[in-house]
């Protein structure tokens, strides 16, 4: 095939997208999301089958706090390649390339100084949340690990968001396979072949992310094919600032994930006992991977929203509106489906060696995953104003979801309702959560064009 060809056959963000484009266009970060979830999930597997209970709860203990500082990286990459996208929408490649980089050396900046202050941190956070003896050695093994390999993971995040403005969203795929096959087959050897626990699942997480955060830095520092490249970049405060509030949604998605994990495994624990916090561990486990689904594609779609806002192609904005409202809603009536179907062999996997847990954790997850039909579409609302450079309603749409709503409802349902009520949480939240992210697109659409 010629070059010709080639080059007719690649898709660009000022493209007018059909919607078979643009599945090809997001189907790359789509896939990388649900790698990058996988590493967790991978974790989780083969600590609960080959090192036991304890070490399992301390991997489900120590971990949000974990992830939280992970979500300033999808934060500054989310929020930045915005602005990135809409800069080389005006036309101004040189000047999009200089926002890159700051925003790049700030992320290698703040992931140096979160592992120095994260090692002394560690041992009181773990003691707060109710680590003791066993467990809490467990704690300080996995994550004094995975905090030195911080500035990895959260380059890892950032970079996700910029393969797509790249228009590289294929090579991001790439690297987020190669990682996600380093995290399985290390964790192989390491946890299911020479037993070192989790040290060897924390040591495989850690080499994932060199994988996926490094080799994307070896590669836009060099000279490439991409819409971007490492260059030298001043201080710029405007760019940070805005990065910060364009992708403060995602930072918040990240904080209220973990806050909410907490107050679930308290009332599991009071209604439910260990077996109730064993069971929603799956299914946040679970819960990840069809997110994923969702995620990438707002990451994938993100970009070119921006890109088109910049360049005040309104038809387009339009097109693309339309379009991803319509693909979410596909896209939830499928996964609801596969859900309820996959319940059973999924939780098996797990927790298959305990009937009574296997139950609890198969009937739990059936309820859990009718949230799933609309998770989508409240994901592409919040994702959708942060490519418009409106990071306040974005902000609010998130906090309303993944904290409020869900606070409420795991604090009410559970009275009424039992065990079910907590399973049912999130599905109310996202349901309330439509009706808002519904009523901001409207209030919106005449002042972005979209509508």
């Amino acid at each position: 095939m010629s070059n010709t060809v080639k080059k007719r056959e690649e898709i660009r963000l000022s493209d007018h997208f059909t919607a078979k484009r643009l599945i090809r266009f997001v189907m790359p970060s789509i896939i990388m999301m649900i790698f990058t979830s996988i590493y967790s999930v991978v974790d989780g597997l083969f600590v609960s089958n080959y090192v036991g209970k304890t070490a399992f709860a301390a991997l489900n203990l120590i971990y949000p706090p974990l992830a939280m500082l992970g979500g300033l990286g999808f934060m500054i990459g989310t929020g930045g390649s915005a602005i990135v996208a809409m800069t080389l929408g005006e036309g101004k490649k040189d000047k999009a390339n200089e926002y890159f980089s700051f925003l790049i050396y700030v992320t290698i900046a703040v992931g140096l100084t979160l592992t120095v202050v994260g090692f002394g941190a560690l041992r009181p956070i773990a003691m707060l949340l109710g680590a003791q003896g066993r467990m809490l050695e467990n704690c300080l093994v996995y994550g004094w690990i995975i905090l030195a390999f911080q500035t990895a993971f959260m380059l890892q995040f950032v970079f996700q968001s910029f393969f797509v403005t790249a228009e590289k969203p294929k090579l991001g795929l790439a690297v987020t396979v190669a990682a996600g096959l380093t995290n399985v087959v290390l964790d192989y050897l390491l946890v299911g072949v020479f037993r070192f626990g989790l040290l060897g699942a924390a040591v495989a997480t850690g080499m994932s992310q060199v994988v996926g955060g490094v080799l994307p830095l070896v590669y836009f520092a060099g000279k490439n094919g991409s819409l971007l490249k490492l260059t030298k970049a001043k201080w710029n405060k405007w760019v940070l600032v805005k990065t910060c509030t364009n992708g403060s949604s995602e930072l918040m998605s990240n904080i209220s994930a973990s806050v909410v994990n907490i107050l679930y495994n308290y009332q599991l624990m009071l209604r439910a006992g260990e077996n109730g916090v064993a069971a929603y561990g799956v299914m946040m486990y679970m819960s990840f991977v069809f997110s994923a689904v969702y995620l990438g594609y707002a990451v994938g779609c993100a970009p070119i929203i921006s890109f088109h806002y910049g360049a005040a192609n309104r038809d387009e904005l339009k097109n693309l509106f339309r379009k991803s409202i319509g693909l979410n809603g596909a896209a939830g009536l499928f996964m609801i489906a596969a859900a309820q179907l996959a319940a059973d062999p999924l939780m098996r996997i797990f927790v298959g060696y305990d009937g009574d847990l296997f139950a609890m954790t198969r009937d739990g997850f059936r309820l859990y995953a009718m949230a799933f039909l609309i998770t989508g579409l409240n994901i592409f609302g919040s994702a959708f104003f942060t490519a418009l450079g409106n990071g306040g309603v974005s902000a609010l749409i998130s906090f309303l979801r993944t904290l409020v709503f869900q606070v409420l409802s795991v604090l009410i349902l559970p009275v009424y309702l039992g065990v079910s009520g907590i399973w049912l949480a999130v599905v109310v939240a996202e349901v309330l959560s439509l009706a808002v992210t519904a009523g901001l697109l409207m209030a919106n659409r005449k002042k972005y064009g979209f509508g």
